[in-house]
């Protein structure tokens, strides 16, 4: 056989194993890829069992958190962290950090939705619950017109506990506001606004009640003087001075003390009413 001939037939033939070559990879990559297994996700409404929607192509390794996500894409109208999913209409929400593969018995899996509402982050939920009773105290502090009916107030003169006890609770609620930005770590987590209103109703509603009686024109300085006022005083910049990176039992007690002392300075009861609800819900 010619030399020519010969190194033309070699080319042909290694030409043919490449293209049967390519073949059984190209079809080995079919196969892998129709193995990958999906699931689908069925939404149904918590209330009324209708069902809302089916995402497609859910990978097992996917979270709840990405449920919620392709979720949104769907439904715009309700965004991840309003969407609270459960395996049981009444049962608890899922974690955003479970796995479909875990709650999947098929290739199918139900999931009931549940509203959770507008949703506030953390950080705005504290800062709003802490500058009302703020600025509702300095209001009554000052005395603005038509919050108490009586004439010639600007003519009281006011003993120095009045002025000691605004001090004290600007400064609380001051160093709230500061740790609250610069020292508390939050999660990513949210609440629901009806959540922030209702602790906005207790805070709001505790200082507004408390400052009308200790900035009342008629109210009259503590019986023991300054033998009630200045332990009282020691106790507070001692509370002030620490550093809450977490709520001990210790911490809740100074706690009560630093409010407390507000109470054993004005005499005005429902302060310490206020130290008692507010601490049992820290505890």
């Amino acid at each position: 056989m010619a030399p020519g001939k010969q190194t033309g037939l070699k080319s042909l033939f290694s030409l043919s194993q490449f293209v049967l070559t390519s073949g059984q990879l190209g079809q080995g990559a079919i196969q892998k890829h129709s193995r990958i297994s999906y699931v689908e996700v069925e939404i149904l409404d918590a209330r009324t069992k209708k069902q809302i929607c089916i995402l497609e192509k859910m990978l097992p390794s996917f979270s709840i958190a990405d449920v919620k996500h392709k979720f949104y894409k769907t439904c715009p109208q309700w965004y991840p962290s309003r969407v609270g999913l459960q395996l049981e209409s009444n049962g608890p929400l899922l974690k955003e950090t479970k796995v479909i593969k875990s709650l999947a018995a098929s290739s199918i899996i139900t999931l009931y939705f549940r509203d959770l509402g507008t949703q506030i982050n953390w950080t705005t939920v504290f800062l709003t619950e802490y500058t009302g009773p703020l600025l509702i105290y300095l209001l009554f502090y000052f005395r603005l017109p038509n919050l108490y009916d009586m004439e010639d107030i600007s003519h009281c003169s006011r003993p120095l506990v009045v002025h000691l006890a605004c001090l004290c609770h600007s400064l609380h609620y001051i160093k709230q506001i500061l740790e609250t930005l610069f020292l508390h770590n939050f999660s990513d987590e949210n609440t629901a606004l009806k959540m922030m209103l209702k602790g906005c109703a207790f805070y709001w509603g505790f200082t507004t009640w408390m400052a009308y009686y200790i900035n009342h024109p008629l109210y009259t300085p503590p019986s023991f003087g300054n033998r009630q006022i200045i332990p009282a005083l020691v106790c507070f910049l001692r509370w002030l001075s620490l550093k809450e990176d977490g709520l001990s039992c210790l911490e809740i007690l100074l706690n009560l003390a630093q409010v407390l002392k507000v109470n054993i300075e004005t005499k005005v009861f429902v302060v310490f009413i206020f130290k008692m609800v507010s601490s049992a819900d820290e505890g």
